[in-house]
Parts: structure tokens; C-alpha cells; sequence
């Protein structure tokens, strides 16, 4: 009988940033579609995706603490790219309630 082997919990985080709340998160796409996904989000719209395969770890010894790593480390770059302004351009741009 196989091991089942369960999807890692991601990471979620709402920043504040010049005024306004981000979504930053990181989900992996399990054994069957091995992927780290993480999604930048402002007020529900999608600013960036960033995707990362990790079919390379699955089945190494301790793939999960490996995969864990690349989770967080994607992540907190994300947060990096937010806080060094790269979608500062977003905040301009006009929306519907204004």
C-alpha cells in the first residue's frame, strides 16, 4: 500500500503597503501537479503569479522539508517585490469607484 502523500499548507499574508491591503500567497499544487504557486493580490485582482515546478524533489529523501524551503523562500520574495515597489504602477491606476 502507497503512502499518502498530502499537499503542504502554504503560506498567507495580508500586508499593508502605502495605504492599502495586499494579499500575498503561496499554495503548493500537490503530487499530482507538483508546482509552488503564489499569487500577489489588491482588492481581489491578480497582480503577479509566480510558478515554480518541483517535480525534481518528488520522491527524494525528505522532499517535503526541501519543497517546504522553496515554499517560503518564493514567498518571501513576493513580499520583496511588493515592499520594493514593484506594483506601486497598480496603486495609480484608476478603478471603477473613483
Amino acid at each position: 500500500m502507497k503512502a499518502r502523500v498530502r499537499m503542504l499548507s502554504g503560506f498567507n499574508h495580508n500586508l499593508k503597503y502605502k495605504g492599502k491591503v495586499y494579499h500575498i500567497q503561496t499554495e503548493d499544487g500537490g503530487k499530482d501537479n507538483p508546482q509552488i504557486i503564489t499569487h500577489a493580490f489588491l482588492g481581489g485582482i491578480i497582480l503577479d503569479t509566480v510558478r515554480q515546478p518541483y517535480d525534481d524533489l518528488v520522491g527524494e529523501r525528505d522532499w517535503q522539508e526541501v519543497l517546504r524551503g522553496r515554499m517560503k523562500a518564493q514567498h518571501l520574495e513576493e513580499i520583496r517585490k511588493l515592499f520594493s515597489g514593484a506594483f506601486d504602477a497598480w496603486m495609480e491606476m484608476p478603478t471603477n469607484h473613483d
